[in-house]
């Protein structure tokens, strides 16, 4: 199917002028199968391609590439050849015949193509002359824009493109005329999140737009992973509103496959790794793919051992702290059924105990309080022995004295 369209794309409007009635019963067979419904889902989005690309009448693939030298019409000697033609009872396309004078057949082709060419090697020092001074020319004129000017001019277009279509097919087909530049995907894709985020509240026109151009091109997958991270990190700078529209824009995305669950190693559920506004937006994030995809899917999903290094964050078994907290968060959530073996581990956890650096401290810290009570005692004793020998020594001047 691929190979079909990709061939009428570039031969539809020369078969649109040579014989229309096979190009409508072409459409009417792809119209059929669409309705069928066993295609894969990007073949589809191909097929509906193709119908947008018959409806602009060929526009970006015409019959001749604009620039070409052809053969004038009266020197032309065509060859009208059909699949049906048989020479000898065996069809023309199965047949090989061996030219035993190929060489000498070659050389008189040669010499009849510089007759009516010309020679090719003015040609290329022409070419090869025009194309040095357009370099030249694009190195010399080449100007760089440190304004951001073109950036805002094609984020205004990209708004005002997807504010003007009624569906999520219309925009994409607008935005295909665009033409946009490398590296221009990523200012197109943080755009329909951004205006997801301005909704009053969320519409599925979006969800179903960046799902679209994650499955028509593979190049959007990343730049939408990076963006959700991007998100993730500053979910505390969004309002209740945009956040809520985020959350179930990228939830969409998951639910519907079109963005990897890898996305979900950089979350960590635990009490100093998140804040009110993260465990909103998880709260959203997770809800809104249970209801989608049912209790049944979701605890599959999240049980995949395929997964499990990406899910480490939401179900952490570093600590019996933060593995209480998992459990209590997803249990007012209403999600508690994906604890379950979380709650199997917290049963077998090793008890917490004290760092040895913590210990060995107490220790040399009540080794030294024993030692100086042991010498202020000593000291003490010391003193209350000076004090009697004074004593005794007055004793004995008094009784000489006397």
């Amino acid at each position: 199917m691929e190979l079909a369209i990709a061939l009428l794309k570039e031969v539809g409007a020369r078969l649109e002028d040579v014989s229309p009635r096979a190009m409508h019963g072409i459409f009417d067979r792809l119209r059929s199968l669409l309705q069928e419904g066993e295609l894969d889902l990007r073949v589809k989005y191909m097929i509906e391609v193709m119908f947008a690309v018959r409806k602009d009448k060929f526009k970006d693939h015409p019959t001749f590439a604009p620039g070409l030298d052809l053969v004038e019409e009266e020197d032309q000697i065509t060859h009208l050849k059909t699949l049906d033609d048989k020479v000898k009872g065996f069809e023309i396309l199965n047949v090989f015949k061996m030219d035993t004078e190929y060489l000498d057949s070659e050389a008189k082709y040669e010499v009849i193509k510089k007759e009516i060419l010309g020679s090719d090697s003015e040609e290329d020092g022409e070419d090869e002359e025009d194309e040095s001074s357009d370099e030249e020319e694009k190195e010399e004129m080449e100007i760089t824009d440190k304004t951001g000017t073109n950036m805002t001019a094609l984020r205004r277009t990209i708004y005002l493109t997807i504010q003007s279509s009624l569906t999520f097919e219309e925009c994409i087909h607008k935005m295909n005329k665009l033409q946009l530049k490398p590296g221009q995907e990523e200012t197109l894709c943080e755009m329909i999140v951004e205006c997801c985020s301005q909704e009053r509240s969320y519409n599925k026109f979006y969800g179903m737009l960046a799902e679209r151009y994650c499955r028509l091109k593979r190049e959007f997958i990343p730049i939408f992973s990076d963006i959700f991270q991007k998100q993730f990190g500053a979910i505390h700078r969004l309002e209740t509103n945009k956040l809520r529209n985020v959350a179930c824009c990228f939830a969409h995305m998951l639910y519907t496959d079109a963005l990897p669950w890898t996305v979900f190693h950089i979350i960590r559920l635990t009490e100093n790794d998140t804040t009110s506004s993260s465990r909103v937006f998880i709260k959203i994030l997770l809800k809104e793919i249970a209801s989608q995809m049912g209790q049944k899917k979701v605890r599959e999903r999240f049980m995949d051992k395929t997964l499990e290094v990406c899910f480490q964050g939401l179900f952490p078994r570093d600590d019996p702290r933060n593995t209480r907290f998992a459990i209590n968060y997803f249990t007012a959530i209403d999600l508690g059924y994906l604890t379950e073996e979380l709650r199997e581990w917290l049963k077998t956890a090793p008890a917490v105990t004290a760092p040895s650096g913590l210990v060995a401290g107490l220790d040399d810290s009540s080794s030294d309080s024993s030692s100086s009570s042991s010498s202020s005692s000593s000291s003490s004793s010391s003193s209350s022995s000076e004090e009697e020998m004074k004593k005794k020594k007055k004793k004995v001047l008094t009784k000489k004295k006397k």
